[in-house]
């Protein structure tokens, strides 16, 4: 009786290798095709690390250091031509102050015009 069981042990170990060696033996080139896509997405990928570093980074620093040089011709103009307020009846026109007082939780004097300005 011992036999048999270590009989059946042994068949059944045996069958299992011969069905994995069975299963990878045969691939069908699927290993094949698998490693040429990873060759190739690292190269992808290299390529568009190169590109984000070497393209775009000066890109931005470009777009930035125009943006900044348009701010300054444009804050020098603003003080040799200050904007002229109008008053005007429904500008600021307030029913009652707020709380904290007269202008609005977000008024910034240089930008605004105030509620007490003539």
């Amino acid at each position: 009786m011992a036999s048999r069981i270590l009989n059946s042990q042994i068949v059944a170990s045996v069958k299992r290798a011969g069905v994995r060696y069975q299963s990878t033996a045969i691939d069908g080139g699927f290993t094949a095709e698998r490693d040429a896509v990873k060759h190739h997405a690292a190269e992808a990928a290299a390529t568009w690390k190169k590109i984000s570093i070497f393209v775009v980074t000066p890109c931005l620093a470009a777009a930035g250091f125009n943006a900044y040089n348009l701010y300054e011709a444009h804050h020098e103009h603003q003080k040799h031509h200050p904007k002229e307020w109008i008053k005007y009846p429904y500008i600021n026109f307030r029913a009652r102050s707020f709380f904290w007082g007269k202008e609005s939780l977000f008024f910034n004097p240089e930008v605004n015009l105030s509620v007490d300005a003539e």
